[in-house]
């Protein structure tokens, strides 16, 4: 397994990225699936807060206008939550003792560096949430057609498949962009207490040379956050605190 060093801006320390096999991100989800078991009421706690909040998606998913900003506060509303689960995983590897209220501590640790983080974030939300409104503006000529438009199936008839496409073709790039962003950095500030953007920038890293393990893991969670949704959020109950450990164990491998 293939060694890359570049240094902790904040800490002076090394930073090893590590190359591991394609077939790795099986391996996560399987350490992940460990951690859920061994303490299944504070990991399943997070996972129904993400359901919770995830309805507000599916109340608005005929709605373009409204999904994007339902979206964009999900991808503010899921690394913070993350926070909790990595420091679950992280308990359980050190022997330490594991509760809900233990998992929270990690957010009083590292607040600065994960505000930072969260508005890195919130930045692309703001994007995302205003390029979604010039898009309709084009397309629909109005910035947000009415709800009794969408509701009983009428946008469609207003929209070609190449607009369609188009519109959710701009919120797969900017996913693609949170994932980079993301990949390590919320385990890494965790584990090291480094800075947002040192964690960043290891995350940019990592994505640039473990690509086709990063591509296999991103196809994982698109599926498994898509069957979250499509059971109307049962499983999200399970699915988000699996990657959440899951997200833990990649930074493991990926990070030395």
């Amino acid at each position: 397994m293939a060694t890359l060093t570049h240094p902790d801006m904040r800490s002076g320390a090394p930073v090893n990225i590590s190359r591991v096999p394609v077939e790795q991100p099986l391996q996560w989800l399987q350490r992940g699936w460990e951690d859920l078991r061994h303490n299944p009421g504070p990991s399943l706690a997070y996972g129904l807060l993400v359901s919770l909040f995830g309805a507000l998606v599916l109340t608005f998913w005929s709605h373009p206008f409204l999904i994007a900003g339902s979206i964009s506060g999900f991808l503010l509303v899921g690394p913070l939550l993350t926070t909790g689960l990595v420091e679950l995983s992280r308990r359980r590897e050190r022997g330490e003792p594991l509760s809900f209220d233990a998992s929270l501590s990690a957010l009083g640790r590292h607040r600065e560096a994960l505000v930072r983080f969260s508005v890195g974030l919130l930045v692309i939300a703001a994007v995302w949430f205003a390029v979604s409104t010039v898009l309709l503006a084009t397309v629909l000529g109005s910035a947000a057609p009415s709800l009794g438009a969408t509701v009983w199936g009428s946008l469609l008839d207003q929209v070609s498949r190449g607009q369609l496409l188009s519109y959710f073709a701009v919120g797969g790039i900017l996913a693609a962009i949170v994932f980079a962003r993301s990949v390590v950095a919320v385990p890494m500030i965790v584990d090291r207490d480094t800075s947002a953007a040192q964690a960043v920038r290891t995350s940019h890293r990592v994505t640039l040379k473990d690509l086709p393990a990063m591509l296999i893991w991103a196809s994982f969670i698109v599926l498994l956050t898509v069957l979250g949704f499509a059971s109307f959020l049962v499983g999200m109950v399970v699915v988000f605190p699996l990657l959440g450990h899951a997200t833990w164990h990649a930074y493991r491998d990926l990070v030395q």
